[in-house]
């Protein structure tokens, strides 16, 4: 029997039924009682209850990381509908979008047996991916990562990031044994990898070339026995860095705007000035939904939509998404600790990593405290191949979480 008795998990399913109702109310107030508020509010929850009730009848593993990122969804929606309730009414549709992609992920991936087996594919699927945004793509804000179709837009660099995934996981997990024309797994990765990164830095796209470098780092780091490897690959890194900063202008831009912002407040420094302005007017407790100036910042429904959170929701809002990152990282790291498949468990770990490295890099800018980079925060931004991307790569980690609770009778990772 599993370890799972009503109220263990139902409480964080009350508490996200809570939040959303005084949320959406909250800012039905503020917003002029606009009926539409309501819908919106009415809509998420609705499809919250469907694809909780469906995890929980049909015993699909951990019954937590999707209820807290159903919050984290909740307060993007709340802010996107105070920027914009366009904004609001497009991200319930990729939320329901990422919904159905989110079962079919889990299905597929619990189903078949020899994902371990398909290196090649993910290489090639990645290699395919950048060569098809390099050529048709669009250039948005200085990168080069989206590919418009008719009236519909996506960024190939989302999918890419679970196909280098689980590239890397082949490798790690020893599931790929044999030399590639007598060039090791070991090495053959460590080319894969730097010829992603390559193609990112030809689309100028610089957040994702961190996500995708620290992904590799951390893992090399857990799995790697020779330091002198891990040490060669940093070192590596810091050269690459060094000379992007001496010979990119864009780099050198975002490099001084960090350092000082405030010697350019009016062109580049404009951005995370107006970030920092926002955090300190919501103050501890906020400024209120609907009371703040989110319109102020730019890219506020993106790239900045933890400076809106902090300024009507205040630092321990903030605080409360940070808190909810590190519990759905806490409990995704659980599974991967007690998957027995190996593939499994570096599948889980390098999609940890992606949440973890992702949220660092965002709230990190943010706030000042390292250089900042154009990528959304997970669940919480405006974006629908964001969305769906992290829906899928939760479906897989619940399908791992399912294989070990069923082989382990339900007790592997589910606790008092």
């Amino acid at each position: 029997m599993s370890k799972f008795t009503g109220l263990n998990y139902r409480r964080p399913a009350y508490l996200l039924m809570l939040m959303n109702l005084l949320g959406f109310f909250l800012l039905f107030m503020a917003n002029g009682y606009n009926p539409n508020i309501l819908y919106i509010g009415a809509g998420l929850l609705g499809l919250f209850i469907l694809i909780y009730t469906i995890i929980v009848l049909c015993n699909m593993g951990d019954k937590f990381i999707v209820l807290m990122a159903c919050m984290l969804i909740t307060i993007g929606v709340l802010l996107l509908c105070r920027i914009n309730i366009q904004y609001g009414i497009r991200q319930i549709v990729w939320v329901a979008l990422g919904g159905a992609a989110f079962f079919a992920s889990y299905a597929v991936y619990y189903n078949i047996r020899f994902w371990n087996k398909l290196w090649m594919l993910y290489l090639l699927g990645g290699i395919g991916l950048f060569l098809a945004t390099l050529i048709f793509g669009d250039t948005v804000n200085g990168s080069r990562n989206w590919i418009s179709l008719g009236s519909f837009s996506f960024q190939p660099a989302e999918i890419t990031k679970i196909l280098f995934i689980m590239f890397l996981a082949c490798n790690f997990s020893k599931s790929w044994t044999d030399p590639f024309y007598k060039i090791t797994p070991k090495w053959m990765t460590w080319l894969g990898t730097y010829l992603f990164i390559g193609f990112l830095v030809l689309q100028r796209d610089w957040g994702t070339i961190l996500v995708f470098f620290f992904i590799y780092i951390f893992m090399i780091y857990v799995y790697e026995k020779n330091l002198r490897f891990l040490a060669l690959n940093v070192g590596a890194a810091a050269i690459v860095a060094v000379l992007g900063y001496k010979f990119l202008y864009h780099i050198q831009v975002r490099v001084s705007s960090w350092l000082d912002p405030w010697a350019d407040i009016s062109n580049k420094g404009y951005q995370i000035t107006q970030s920092l302005f926002a955090i300190a007017s919501g103050g501890y407790f906020g400024r209120g939904i609907g009371n703040g100036s989110p319109s102020y910042i730019p890219e506020v429904h993106s790239d900045f939509i933890f400076a809106a959170v902090c300024e009507e929701m205040g630092v321990f809002g903030g605080a409360a998404i940070i808190l909810l990152f590190f519990l759905i990282a806490y409990r995704c790291f659980k599974i991967a600790i007690t998957a027995q498949d190996p593939f499994d468990k570096a599948v889980c770990l390098g999609l940890t990593l992606m949440f973890s490295v992702q949220t660092f890099i965002i709230v990190g800018g943010v706030i000042k405290m390292i250089p900042l980079t154009g990528i959304t925060l997970p669940f919480v931004s405006y974006g629908g191949t964001s969305i769906v991307v992290n829906f899928i790569s939760l479906g897989i980690i619940q399908a791992i979480s399912a294989k070990e609770e069923r082989r382990t009778g339900g007790d592997s990772h589910e606790s008092k």
